[in-house]
């Protein structure tokens, strides 16, 4: 299992958020916004940050770093190691079900990724038979979506998903989250998207927009 930062809201929670970071960064980087998106009347929550393995990346010459997989080309078609995202899809399952087996059933969980952590958890949901509450795609993309979308489980059941973008990120344009969540939507998946003047990064508009679709999850159960 992958170790993990993890921010318990209050006692006995009945709902979890598992959060990917992005390519580099580590578990504590998404930790500090918990406090910027609570509200006072959501149940308790588990939030989950895990650290992504060590390993080295094609193109920042091999240098060794936190990565969900190797990115081997800029070309956003073959940009991400397919091999390398498949076993972070299973060890995104693994979590999902260490939470099962905790208490918190897989309809009040709730997948969240930034960028590398945000294409990790697209290609679970698509391959996903259980249910899910909700899934949060932050500045990132669907890896290879013909693939992605020939392997989805055909008697799954499909999450609600938020999806946010930056109008100026360099690092993903804001071009290719769109046509993912378009890939999405064609799929008829109910995908809640939103834009913003920033670059490959969080705002607090977002953070306001995301509380708001997470409320609405919590309402809804």
């Amino acid at each position: 299992m992958l170790d993990t930062v993890i921010n318990e809201t209050g006692t006995d929670p009945q709902w979890a958020v598992l959060w990917l970071h992005g390519l580099g960064a580590d578990g504590h980087d998404f930790a500090p916004i918990v406090p910027e998106l609570l509200r006072p009347h959501w149940p308790a929550i588990r939030f989950v940050f895990p650290h992504a393995p060590v390993q080295p990346i094609t193109i920042n010459n091999g240098l060794p770093m936190r990565a969900w997989y190797d990115i081997v080309s800029m070309d956003f078609r073959s940009r991400a190691d397919a091999a390398g995202v498949d076993a972070s899809v299973q060890l995104l399952d693994a979590l999902i079900e260490q939470q099962v087996a905790a208490g918190i059933p897989a309809e009040r969980i709730l997948l969240a990724g930034f960028s590398q952590g945000g294409a990790v958890i697209l290609s679970a949901m698509l391959r996903r038979t259980r249910p899910l509450a909700g899934v949060i795609a932050l500045s990132t993309y669907l890896p290879d979506p013909e693939n992605a979308v020939a392997r989805r489980a055909p008697e799954g059941i499909q999450p609600p998903v938020f999806m946010a973008h930056g109008t100026q990120d360099p690092v993903i344009p804001q071009a290719i989250g769109a046509h993912s969540a378009q890939t999405l939507k064609d799929l008829g998946i109910v995908v809640e998207w939103h834009s913003y003047p920033m670059a490959h990064q969080v705002c607090s508009e977002e953070l306001q927009a995301l509380g708001d679709w997470l409320d609405r999850r919590f309402q809804a159960a």
